[in-house]
């Protein structure tokens, strides 16, 4: 007890709690009022090659590469958009074009300490799993990987706000898996966003991850919780204030739906979701449920339809639903809630749609995990938080 203690008293020491400046082992005060001066560089198609400074390593100055694109006609301002790529990803152009052709200007930064060509000389951390889950204390933690990546987001921001053609009033960040991991975190420390849309990636990594056995359960209690209390998503997602959306799918490989759920759950402002049946993992930035929820909120575009909370009545799961664009269809997304979650076989019914209400019959299959869902004409998809209906009890012995 007297051990447990000394390890608590120690990270609670060293990490301020949420809400505060500086949060976590980021100083969000002086980070968001860095002067970020752009060092450009050359044309790459329709996307410009840029430089600028990152937080320092070791005590030495760092630089970060990104591509910026910004639309084609018009002088602006324009909504903006960080782009935040995941393992084995880097400064994509294509993912700022994309954006540019949708009337916003974009920043698609590199996290793993590369330029144009490969390492930079005087890149930050590279983005292996060894880097990202390496031992520190309170002397080393601002040479760690997720302490580099979340402040290079934030200083992409300050670079956008300074652009004649940014509105800098109207910028989101969206993130995918290890990106989306550190949208959650950027979200619950940067609010200067106005919306966020995490891929895949969330918290409670510890909990249930891709990383838990071969990372988490390898090392001791004092070194798990220390990586936990800096840097797991958990620990920021309760301040976020934008709305955001989470976006993933119900076999996601590495973030399993019971840490998802916890995750979003956690959020206590404006938020959508959509977990999807098998949705595949991958640097895909085409999901149309990312476009128009920036959209709406950046460019007063048509929301996604909105899904309240599930109720169950006898065997009838329901949910409330509204949306200002058609409703095409419903469904009842369902597996058994048995072994792991990557692994298990999602079906879906089809669910009624009838006075703003979604309903559907649940198959007598237990036990059950299920969630409702509504697609409108768009083909954009939303979900209810799923729930888990327990096995059904034993009969009663006849006495």
């Amino acid at each position: 007890m007297t051990r447990l203690f000394a390890v608590l008293t120690v990270l609670f020491a060293t990490w301020p709690s949420v809400g505060a400046d500086p949060v976590g082992p980021w100083d969000v005060k002086a980070l968001k009022a860095a002067e970020v001066k752009p060092e450009w560089g050359k044309d790459a198609g329709r996307v410009k090659e840029v430089f600028y400074p990152g937080e320092p390593l070791k005590g030495k100055a760092t630089r970060v590469f990104a591509y910026y694109a910004r639309p084609a006609t018009g002088a602006g301002p324009f909504p903006a958009v960080l782009l935040v790529h995941g393992g084995g990803g880097k400064a994509f152009p294509a993912w700022a074009e994309h954006w540019a052709a949708r009337g916003y200007c974009a920043l698609a930064m590199d996290l793993s300490g590369n330029g144009p060509n490969g390492p930079l000389a005087d890149g930050g951390p590279d983005q292996s799993d060894d880097t990202k889950f390496r031992d520190f204390d309170d002397k080393t933690v601002r040479d760690m990987w997720t302490y580099h990546a979340v402040a290079a987001v934030l200083r992409g921001h300050n670079l956008l706000r300074r652009l004649p053609e940014v509105d800098k009033e109207n910028v989101a960040v969206t993130g995918i898996s290890w990106g989306g991991y550190l949208t959650c975190i950027v979200a619950g420390v940067d609010d200067r966003l106005k919306a966020a849309v995490p891929v895949y990636g969330c918290g409670f990594l510890h909990e249930n991850s891709v990383w838990k056995e071969s990372r988490f359960d390898k090392v001791g209690a004092a070194r798990r919780q220390r990586w936990v209390g800096a840097f797991d998503p958990s620990k920021y997602l309760p301040n976020v204030t934008c709305p955001i959306l989470f976006l993933n799918g119900t076999n996601d490989f590495a973030y399993p739906l019971d840490s998802y759920q916890k995750c979003y759950e956690l959020v206590k402002g404006p938020r959508a979701v959509s977990v999807r049946v098998r949705l595949p993992h991958g640097h895909i930035w085409t999901f149309g449920e990312v476009d128009a929820f920036i959209d709406s909120h950046l460019k007063k575009g048509a929301p996604l339809p909105e899904i309240g909370a599930m109720t169950r009545t006898g065997d009838t799961a329901s949910a409330k639903v509204n949306s200002t664009v058609k409703l095409k269809a419903g469904q009842l997304h369902y597996a058994i809630a048995d072994g792991p979650w990557q692994k298990r076989e999602w079906k879906s019914l089809p669910a009624e749609i009838k006075d703003g209400v979604v309903s559907a019959k649940l198959p007598a299959d237990r036990p059950l995990v299920y969630e409702l869902a509504v697609t409108d004409d768009r083909g954009l998809e939303v979900s209810a938080p799923h729930a888990v209906l327990g096995a059904d009890p034993p009969p009663a012995k006849k006495r």
